[in-house]
Protein backbone atom coordinates (compact mmCIF):
# COMPACT_ATOMS: atom_id res chain seq x y z
CA UNK A 1 0.00 0.00 0.00
CA UNK A 2 1.32 3.84 -0.86
CA UNK A 3 1.92 6.38 1.45
CA UNK A 4 -1.06 8.28 0.04
CA UNK A 5 -3.09 5.48 1.66
CA UNK A 6 -1.38 4.16 4.23
CA UNK A 7 -2.44 6.22 7.40
CA UNK A 8 -5.80 6.68 6.06
CA UNK A 9 -6.86 2.81 6.19
CA UNK A 10 -5.35 2.69 10.05
CA UNK A 11 -8.71 4.97 10.96
CA UNK A 12 -12.00 4.09 12.78
CA UNK A 13 -14.33 4.30 10.28
CA UNK A 14 -16.95 2.62 12.25
CA UNK A 15 -19.00 5.43 12.10
CA UNK A 16 -21.51 6.96 9.45
CA UNK A 17 -19.02 10.14 7.89
CA UNK A 18 -21.48 12.13 5.02
CA UNK A 19 -19.05 15.28 4.48
CA UNK A 20 -18.85 14.79 1.14
CA UNK A 21 -16.01 17.58 -0.76
CA UNK A 22 -18.92 19.35 -3.14
CA UNK A 23 -17.76 22.91 -3.75
CA UNK A 24 -18.80 24.19 -6.72
CA UNK A 25 -15.89 25.91 -8.08
CA UNK A 26 -14.32 22.33 -7.57
CA UNK A 27 -16.95 20.38 -9.50
CA UNK A 28 -16.29 22.24 -12.05
CA UNK A 29 -12.83 22.39 -12.88
CA UNK A 30 -12.86 18.95 -12.37
CA UNK A 31 -15.55 18.61 -14.91
CA UNK A 32 -13.48 20.39 -17.37
CA UNK A 33 -10.37 18.64 -16.98
CA UNK A 34 -12.23 15.24 -17.32
CA UNK A 35 -13.35 16.81 -20.76
CA UNK A 36 -10.10 17.89 -22.32
CA UNK A 37 -8.73 15.12 -20.17
CA UNK A 38 -10.46 12.64 -21.93
CA UNK A 39 -11.17 14.18 -25.76
CA UNK A 40 -6.80 14.05 -25.90
CA UNK A 41 -6.25 10.49 -24.32
CA UNK A 42 -8.93 9.59 -27.26
CA UNK A 43 -6.95 11.14 -29.93
CA UNK A 44 -3.76 10.47 -28.79
CA UNK A 45 -4.27 7.00 -27.70
CA UNK A 46 -6.19 6.59 -31.13
CA UNK A 47 -3.39 4.20 -32.54
CA UNK A 48 -3.41 1.34 -29.26
CA UNK A 49 -7.00 1.17 -29.52
CA UNK A 50 -6.80 0.41 -33.31
CA UNK A 51 -3.66 -2.22 -32.45
CA UNK A 52 -5.62 -3.85 -29.39
CA UNK A 53 -8.55 -3.97 -31.83
CA UNK A 54 -6.98 -6.42 -34.51
CA UNK A 55 -5.54 -8.23 -31.60
CA UNK A 56 -8.93 -9.05 -29.99
CA UNK A 57 -10.08 -9.71 -33.42
CA UNK A 58 -7.33 -12.02 -34.46
CA UNK A 59 -7.74 -13.89 -31.25
CA UNK A 60 -11.32 -14.30 -31.98
CA UNK A 61 -12.89 -13.19 -34.95
CA UNK A 62 -16.50 -14.13 -34.08
CA UNK A 63 -16.14 -11.96 -30.39
CA UNK A 64 -16.93 -8.64 -30.27
CA UNK A 65 -13.72 -5.72 -29.64
CA UNK A 66 -15.72 -3.99 -27.15
CA UNK A 67 -17.29 -4.96 -23.64
CA UNK A 68 -20.50 -3.35 -22.37
CA UNK A 69 -21.27 -3.56 -18.73
CA UNK A 70 -23.86 -2.15 -15.90
CA UNK A 71 -22.30 -0.29 -13.82
CA UNK A 72 -23.26 1.90 -10.40
CA UNK A 73 -22.32 5.30 -10.57
CA UNK A 74 -23.18 8.27 -8.45
CA UNK A 75 -26.31 8.49 -5.92
CA UNK A 76 -26.80 4.66 -7.36
CA UNK A 77 -27.20 5.44 -10.89
CA UNK A 78 -26.67 2.95 -13.55
CA UNK A 79 -25.15 3.32 -16.65
CA UNK A 80 -23.15 1.26 -19.36
CA UNK A 81 -19.35 0.89 -18.51
CA UNK A 82 -17.05 0.26 -21.86
CA UNK A 83 -14.09 -1.79 -21.71
CA UNK A 84 -12.30 -3.92 -24.57
CA UNK A 85 -12.89 -7.60 -24.14
CA UNK A 86 -10.52 -9.32 -22.15
CA UNK A 87 -12.58 -12.62 -21.19
CA UNK A 88 -14.13 -15.19 -23.61
CA UNK A 89 -17.79 -14.42 -24.73
CA UNK A 90 -19.55 -16.29 -22.49
CA UNK A 91 -18.04 -15.00 -19.34
CA UNK A 92 -20.65 -13.96 -17.17
CA UNK A 93 -22.59 -17.36 -17.60
CA UNK A 94 -19.08 -19.19 -15.90
CA UNK A 95 -19.07 -16.90 -13.42
CA UNK A 96 -21.61 -18.91 -11.08
CA UNK A 97 -18.99 -21.76 -11.54
CA UNK A 98 -16.02 -19.70 -10.46
CA UNK A 99 -17.81 -17.69 -7.09
CA UNK A 100 -16.23 -20.43 -4.61
CA UNK A 101 -13.02 -19.39 -5.90
CA UNK A 102 -12.98 -15.43 -5.10
CA UNK A 103 -9.81 -14.49 -3.84
CA UNK A 104 -10.90 -11.39 -2.60
CA UNK A 105 -13.06 -10.19 0.16
CA UNK A 106 -16.97 -8.73 0.70
CA UNK A 107 -19.06 -7.59 -2.09
CA UNK A 108 -16.25 -8.37 -5.21
CA UNK A 109 -15.15 -11.07 -7.34
CA UNK A 110 -11.32 -11.37 -8.24
CA UNK A 111 -9.44 -14.31 -9.29
CA UNK A 112 -5.76 -14.01 -10.00
CA UNK A 113 -5.83 -17.42 -12.78
CA UNK A 114 -9.25 -16.59 -14.04
CA UNK A 115 -9.59 -19.44 -16.71
CA UNK A 116 -12.19 -16.92 -18.91
CA UNK A 117 -9.68 -14.33 -19.50
CA UNK A 118 -8.36 -14.42 -23.31
CA UNK A 119 -4.33 -14.41 -24.21
CA UNK A 120 -4.97 -10.53 -25.09
CA UNK A 121 -7.00 -9.74 -22.63
CA UNK A 122 -4.58 -11.10 -19.90
CA UNK A 123 -1.71 -8.46 -21.41
CA UNK A 124 -4.58 -6.12 -21.77
CA UNK A 125 -5.61 -6.43 -17.86
CA UNK A 126 -2.23 -6.35 -16.49
CA UNK A 127 -1.29 -2.76 -18.12
CA UNK A 128 -5.02 -1.47 -17.52
CA UNK A 129 -5.28 -1.14 -21.07
CA UNK A 130 -8.80 -2.77 -21.56
CA UNK A 131 -9.95 0.35 -19.29
CA UNK A 132 -8.92 2.56 -21.93
CA UNK A 133 -12.28 3.06 -23.85
CA UNK A 134 -13.86 4.47 -20.30
CA UNK A 135 -12.87 7.69 -21.83
CA UNK A 136 -15.96 7.91 -23.72
CA UNK A 137 -18.02 7.55 -20.22
CA UNK A 138 -15.83 10.28 -18.85
CA UNK A 139 -16.82 12.08 -21.94
CA UNK A 140 -20.65 11.34 -21.63
CA UNK A 141 -20.64 12.70 -17.74
CA UNK A 142 -20.83 9.20 -16.29
CA UNK A 143 -17.60 8.76 -14.99
CA UNK A 144 -14.72 11.16 -14.11
CA UNK A 145 -11.04 10.69 -14.70
CA UNK A 146 -10.32 10.00 -10.80
CA UNK A 147 -13.66 8.52 -8.60
CA UNK A 148 -14.15 5.41 -6.57
CA UNK A 149 -14.16 1.81 -9.21
CA UNK A 150 -17.87 1.67 -10.29
CA UNK A 151 -19.31 -1.32 -8.79
CA UNK A 152 -21.42 -3.95 -10.43
CA UNK A 153 -25.29 -4.03 -9.37
CA UNK A 154 -25.01 -7.23 -7.77
CA UNK A 155 -22.32 -5.99 -5.70
CA UNK A 156 -24.19 -2.70 -4.33
CA UNK A 157 -27.00 -5.50 -3.31
CA UNK A 158 -24.73 -6.74 -0.68
CA UNK A 159 -23.46 -3.16 0.34
CA UNK A 160 -24.58 -1.70 3.62
CA UNK A 161 -25.65 1.89 4.39
CA UNK A 162 -21.76 2.55 5.51
CA UNK A 163 -20.35 1.29 2.33
CA UNK A 164 -23.06 2.93 -0.13
CA UNK A 165 -21.14 6.60 1.01
CA UNK A 166 -18.39 5.27 -1.72
CA UNK A 167 -21.28 5.89 -4.36
CA UNK A 168 -22.13 9.52 -2.89
CA UNK A 169 -19.39 11.01 -5.86
CA UNK A 170 -18.99 10.40 -9.39
CA UNK A 171 -17.10 6.64 -10.14
CA UNK A 172 -13.38 7.26 -11.75
CA UNK A 173 -11.44 5.50 -14.27
CA UNK A 174 -8.53 5.45 -11.63
CA UNK A 175 -8.73 6.21 -7.37
CA UNK A 176 -7.01 5.86 -4.34
CA UNK A 177 -7.85 2.11 -4.43
CA UNK A 178 -6.19 1.78 -7.54
CA UNK A 179 -3.08 3.26 -6.84
CA UNK A 180 -3.40 1.74 -3.47
CA UNK A 181 -2.50 -2.09 -4.21
CA UNK A 182 -5.70 -2.37 -6.41
CA UNK A 183 -6.56 -5.95 -6.23
CA UNK A 184 -4.29 -6.81 -3.39
CA UNK A 185 -6.81 -4.93 -1.09
CA UNK A 186 -9.37 -6.64 0.60
CA UNK A 187 -13.60 -4.86 -0.18
CA UNK A 188 -13.56 -3.45 3.41
CA UNK A 189 -9.68 -1.39 2.81
CA UNK A 190 -11.20 -0.36 -0.34
CA UNK A 191 -14.47 1.44 0.81
CA UNK A 192 -12.14 2.89 3.37
CA UNK A 193 -10.00 3.99 0.80
CA UNK A 194 -13.12 5.63 -1.36
CA UNK A 195 -14.74 7.35 1.42
CA UNK A 196 -11.46 8.79 2.80
CA UNK A 197 -11.05 10.64 -0.92
CA UNK A 198 -15.04 11.86 -1.15
CA UNK A 199 -14.22 13.55 2.14
CA UNK A 200 -10.67 15.02 1.05
CA UNK A 201 -10.88 15.10 -2.80
CA UNK A 202 -9.25 18.16 -4.25
CA UNK A 203 -7.36 19.02 -7.06
CA UNK A 204 -4.37 18.66 -5.61
CA UNK A 205 -5.09 15.25 -4.56
CA UNK A 206 -6.55 14.00 -8.14
CA UNK A 207 -3.07 15.25 -9.88
CA UNK A 208 -1.34 13.27 -7.17
CA UNK A 209 -3.49 10.47 -8.06
CA UNK A 210 -3.25 10.89 -12.16
CA UNK A 211 0.53 10.86 -11.68
CA UNK A 212 1.12 7.71 -9.86
CA UNK A 213 -1.75 6.13 -12.05
CA UNK A 214 0.26 7.15 -15.02
CA UNK A 215 3.20 5.16 -13.12
CA UNK A 216 1.53 2.25 -12.72
CA UNK A 217 -0.03 1.99 -15.89
CA UNK A 218 2.41 -0.30 -17.62
CA UNK A 219 3.19 -3.33 -15.85
CA UNK A 220 1.35 -3.25 -12.48
CA UNK A 221 1.61 -6.23 -10.94
CA UNK A 222 -1.40 -5.72 -8.96
CA UNK A 223 -3.65 -5.81 -11.66
CA UNK A 224 -5.96 -8.35 -12.73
Amino acid sequence: MTQIAKKEVNKDFTEIQVCINDKPIYLFVKRIIDIVGAFVGLIVLSMVFLIVALLIKIEDPKGPIFFSQKRTGKNEKEFNMYKFRSMVTDAESRLKDLLEQNETTGAMFKMKNDPRVTKVGNFIRKTSIDELPQLWNVLKGDMSLVGPRPPLPREVSEYTTYDKQRLLVQPGCTGLWQVSGRSNIGFEDMVKLDIYYAQNRNMLFDMKIILKTIGLLFGSKDAY
